[in-house]
């Protein structure tokens, strides 16, 4: 574990200083921290900033935060919004450095691990690194969405250069679609990067047809959630889609964005993610990982901004790292919880008629084939399009019966 937090904004602003500091104060409070653990839960402490290099095998060269101010917090970028003082630029710089710190322990970890001559050997550890600002929006050219350094694309490209590994996997599973990443792999064959997010949420990216360009084609995937998504819809898109893509892709790392602004409690968008759902994401991915890549996973904190659903899904997940119960009926409330859009499929699917009941199936079955081959063929895309196309007409036509029925 590292946790980095220094660089102050408005306390109004929901990618506050608060943030990480909660997290930590649940953790202790939890005894989820070396402290309570030893040597279950290490906290790195010493780790030396990213490098100009570093920062650059993402972002361009001539990036840099020269418009902070000596004399206050000053707007850098206006879509998020996102702000910088004075040292935010050495502060992002360690966050990033922080990343790589335990892309290192983690890799050295397995190779001690690999060369050990015992057959009992203990499960691999796996990093989380509780820093911030965080990443997943900043674009190549610069900041974006309170985002500054794409912390987790340093991360993998850092791995590749230094390490000599080749193929990365990236998660995402923060509310809002990761297009910083996205645009810094979508030519990279090597670099597998799977986004769920809410449909239609900032910053408007994140459509279903962007696959990936060129020798890239192919390896990204993004997922958009209609609102209202929660436990069921993740459950069912991590084991059918995230799962086989990730076996296909043989990754020998995964990274993983983890924000925690899906939580039906966060102020910032409309999923239906709980704390239990955070713990069901920890426990797979760790498992993904141990199955393709001998353990090699970090995670990064991205978004996350009702400090009490943040503090306890990050204290869950620590649970589900540890191999231990969750203990998200806590904190979790299902009353506030509604129906998922998921479930109201059957309900529509009474209006189709024979022809159409037929079709529906046919073409839900050629989008799980194409979705769970888009991978490893450049006409993924387009059969997923044309399917989804296909399904929406066949929708539309069943209501507009449904619609002429109710009106005799």
């Amino acid at each position: 574990m590292i946790k980095f937090s220094k660089f102050q904004c408005e306390e109004s602003h929901p990618e506050s200083h608060l943030r990480v500091p909660a997290i930590v104060s649940a953790l202790e409070k939890m005894e989820l921290t070396s402290e309570f653990r030893g040597s279950e839960i290490i906290e790195l402490k010493n780790f030396s900033p990213a490098s100009v290099d570093d920062i650059a095998s993402v972002h361009a060269r001539a990036y840099a935060m020269d418009r902070a101010s000596q004399q206050g917090i000053i707007l850098i970028e206006g879509s998020g919004p996102t702000y910088a003082t004075a040292t935010t630029f050495q502060e992002s710089l360690a966050a990033a450095g922080a990343g790589i710190a335990l892309v290192d322990s983690v890799i050295s970890c397995y190779q001690n691990q690999m060369v050990a001559a015992s057959k009992n050997r203990p499960d691999p550890p796996l990093g989380f690194a509780l820093i911030r600002p965080p990443g997943h929006h900043a674009i190549p050219k610069g900041p974006m969405g309170f985002c500054v350094f794409g912390n987790v694309a340093i991360a993998a490209r850092y791995a590749q250069r230094a390490h000599g590994l080749k193929r990365v996997f990236i998660i995402d599973f923060d509310v809002h679609h990761g297009n910083g990443t996205n645009d810094a792999f979508y030519d990279d064959p090597d670099i597998f990067f799977l986004s769920t997010h809410q449909d239609g949420s900032y910053p408007g990216t994140g459509k279903i047809d962007e696959v990936g360009r060129g020798d890239g084609e192919g390896s990204t995937l993004n997922l958009p959630l209609p609102g209202g998504s929660g436990d069921t819809a993740m459950r069912t898109v991590f084991h059918e889609v995230i799962v086989p893509c990730a076996q296909r892709f043989k990754p020998d790392l995964i990274l993983v964005s983890a924000g925690y602004d899906a939580h039906v409690l966060d102020p910032l968008a409309s999923l239906q993610f709980t704390t239990g759902t955070y713990y069901m994401l920890a426990a797979n991915i760790k498992q993904l990982a141990k199955d393709l890549c001998g353990g090699r996973c970090v995670f990064f904190l991205e978004g996350g901004y009702n400090l009490n659903s943040l503090s306890y899904s990050v204290a869950d997940s620590f649970r589900a790292f540890l191999g231990e119960p969750s203990k998200a009926s806590e904190f979790d409330n299902p009353a506030i919880l509604y129906e998922e859009p998921s479930a109201k499929m059957p309900t529509q699917v009474d209006y189709l008629c024979d022809d159409d009941n037929k079709l529906l199936m046919d073409l839900i079955k050629l989008l799980h084939d194409c979705w769970h081959g888009c991978i490893s063929t450049n006409v993924g895309s387009s059969c997923i399009n044309g399917c989804i196309s296909m399904l929406l007409a066949v929708f539309m036509n069943c209501k507009m019966r449904q619609n002429m029925n109710q009106h005799g």
